[in-house]
């Protein structure tokens, strides 16, 4: 749980997606199938090719230039509501890009003191 300057929080549940986007596309999705064992899925709405853990956990893999999106990696940080978490961001002075959503997930990207682009994830029931 992590407090924001005005004393409200975002309560991160886990890391339940990475998602990388790589000019080794076809070996990058070869190596996490037959080497690491994670299991191609579909998810409409996604232009990435995604696979899943055991435990449900998510990695995606794009051209380096995936339709819409920003070209580098990303870590998705589960919520149980990614408005209500959006929103202590933004009291935090943390811009995020509008919520997204596809059949499978309600997110937002930002990027933390470190540059870097994350998200926040609600997972959407299936």
């Amino acid at each position: 749980m992590t407090e924001t300057d005005k004393g409200e929080t975002v309560e991160i549940r886990g890391i339940g997606f990475v998602g990388s986007h790589t000019d080794a596309y076809e070996e990058m999705s070869s190596f996490l199938r037959d080497v690491l064992g994670l299991r191609p899925i579909t998810v409409d709405g996604v232009g990435a090719t995604l696979f899943t853990a055991t435990n449900g956990d998510v990695f995606a893999v794009a051209q380096p230039y995936e339709e819409g999106s920003a070209a580098e990696r990303t870590i998705g940080l589960l919520v149980d509501d990614v408005d209500a978490a959006a929103a202590g961001l933004h009291a935090a002075g943390v811009e995020t890009d509008g919520i997204n959503e596809n059949v499978r997930w309600r997110y937002t990207h930002f990027r933390a003191p470190d540059g870097k682009l994350y998200e926040l994830v609600e997972e959407r029931s299936l």
